[in-house]
């Protein structure tokens, strides 16, 4: 028996045998060749299949994961055809004569490790993509495929690493976990694990690579990080237990569906759900949500070449109010820059692009875009019971600026004779400075969402992305707790209503401590409704308070 330590990204366990994925090994050499035209056709021959393979995992990923984490296969599609990327390949082929093979992986190695060295977490990011788009070019031109056939037997898929389109393309049902040497918690492919309900443990260290066998035993514990292989009799028995046990805690989760959010002492909660498009609304109602905590609305934009328009987004926001029938909906405005990009926004690069022109700072920038979005939410709030709120806010003179184009609209609309709701606006606490002039924000709002996310960043000035920093981002840290606790005294203070939005929100080891502060609305992933809500009906806030 031998045990490895990594970390794991989705809480579950699974006993199995283990299938070690093996990509298939594609020598690239360097050709000589005659003919740089007819070298750039066989190129272009590939990219176009190798777009229509991203086309299908997109699709693919959509059905499993969602619109929210798809996306990342819309941004592959866009890399293979980047322009910078295509005129590096084809001036190799025509300056040096070499083959195509040989001119995509030597830009890929060229774009990678200048993605590397960038002082940019989400440029960083794009070093795994860009190899991982090439890696599949080259597949194409040398009609190279996969090794990795699945028995009919599931088992716990191996490997140093997987790509984003490794772990989609993979067949679900014959999937028990994933458990590799590296990657980070914050990866694509981990949060594409835990959005697709599988185990997985990362960062297991280059040592278990030297281990794995196919067809050895193991076990994968997603809640603690541990690996274990060719488990002891003693061992598999107690996981077996311990697997039997979650299963059954799984099911009597199910048996909550239809039951209230309420305390033992009778405080009441409402628990919603955050999503990032109409694709995703089944989950809400199957996970008996209350409503929508958080409708990401930049994955309009994101999923687009061109700004979407007022009647496009009017149809959307109509359809998600229609579905929920009088469940509230609350969705952020939009949310481009940062770690999200659509290259029609002709956005400048930026050193600190976390710091930067984001979220309200390029809608007030840009208030034509704005005021298109603003239009199409108050135009469909007459459907449904709409909330809206206002991401990156951190001053009361932004605030001002965005209810006077709220104003705006509503006079337009009322010109042009068409009916809006009087709907709730809301602020996000999402930075140490809105929680600390909360008292400010208040009153000139219906509510507060905290996303804890970017305020555990902010607060501690950790990034999220950056796997060598993990242990330093502590989410439970006191200062992100009394600044939560801060922006809920001053809304019960001046009247308005705090939720979270954060994925602390699904922390059930906080949720009595949120409940406390006062909060007053959790929202959280789909999956997560039934775990908060089952931990909800277990506080007694009667009770004096845990010594932590």
């Amino acid at each position: 028996m031998m045990k490895f330590t990594g970390k794991g990204v989705y809480g579950a366990i699974a006993v199995g045998k283990i299938s070690v994925y093996e990509r298939q090994g594609i020598r690239v050499k360097r050709i000589k060749i005659e003919d740089a035209e007819a070298e750039i056709q066989r190129f272009e021959s590939a990219k176009a299949i190798a777009l229509e393979q991203l086309g299908s995992i997109h699709e693919k990923a959509l059905k499993e994961v969602g619109e929210a984490n798809a996306q990342i296969f819309e941004i592959h599609m866009m890399m293979v055809d980047d322009e910078d990327y295509n005129d590096a390949i084809f001036g190799m082929i025509r300056t040096q004569n070499v083959n195509a093979e040989y001119a995509v992986a030597a830009t890929a190695k060229n774009f990678s490790e200048m993605f590397s060295s960038m002082d940019d977490s989400y440029m960083q990011a794009r070093a795994a993509d860009v190899e991982d788009i090439s890696n599949r070019i080259i597949a194409c031109l040398t009609d190279g495929h996969s090794t990795n056939t699945l028995s009919d037997e599931k088992v716990i898929i191996c490997a140093d690493d997987l790509a984003p389109s490794e772990t989609v393309s993979l067949d679900k049902e014959k999937i028990l976990a994933f458990a590799t040497a590296h990657g980070s918690s914050n990866s694509h492919t981990a949060i594409l694990a835990r959005n697709m309900n599988i185990p997985a443990i990362i960062g297991l260290g280059a040592d278990f690579l030297n281990e794995i066998k196919n067809g050895t035993m193991a076990i994968a514990d997603g809640f603690t990080g541990e690996f274990i292989i060719d488990p002891d009799e003693e061992t598999l028995a107690a996981y077996q237990k311990k697997q039997k046990a979650e299963t059954e805690k799984r099911m009597l989760l199910q048996e909550l569906t239809g039951k209230e959010n309420v305390t033992l002492d009778g405080t009441k909660i409402n628990i919603f759900a955050n999503i990032g498009s109409v694709d995703n609304i089944g989950a809400v109602l199957l996970n008996d949500a209350g409503g929508i905590g958080l409708f990401r609305s930049e994955f309009l934009y994101l999923e687009k070449t061109d700004y979407p328009t007022e009647e496009e987004q009017f149809r959307v926001y109509k359809k998600v109010l229609e579905s929920m029938a009088t469940k509230k909906v609350i969705i952020r405005t939009l949310d481009i820059g940062a770690d999200k990009q659509a290259d029609y926004f002709h956005l400048e690069k930026e050193e600190n692009p976390a710091l930067g022109l984001r979220a309200i700072r390029l809608c007030l920038e840009r208030p034509e875009i704005f005021k298109t979005q603003l239009r199409a939410l108050y135009r469909a709030s007459v459907y449904g019971n709409l909330g809206i709120m206002f991401p990156m806010v951190t001053s009361v003179s932004e605030l001002e600026e965005i209810l006077a184009l709220c104003d705006e609209v509503k006079n337009e609309l009322d010109a042009e004779k068409l009916p809006y709701s009087n709907l709730e606006l809301g602020v996000m606490i999402e930075t140490p400075a809105a929680a600390i002039i909360s008292d400010k924000l208040a009153p000139m709002v219906d509510f507060f969402s905290v996303g804890t996310n970017d305020l555990t960043q902010y607060t501690l000035a950790c990034d999220r992305q950056n796997p060598h920093i993990e242990r330093f981002c502590n989410t439970h840290h006191e200062a992100i707790l009394r600044l939560i606790e801060m922006s809920a005294k001053n809304a019960h203070a001046n009247g308005a209503w705090i939720g979270i939005c954060g994925e602390l929100a699904a922390d059930t080891a906080l949720t009595e401590t949120f409940l406390r502060m006062g909060i007053d609305e959790l929202s959280v992933s789909p999956s997560f409704v039934l775990k908060v809500r089952d931990a909800v009906r277990k506080i007694d806030l009667t009770r004096p308070e845990p010594v932590c």
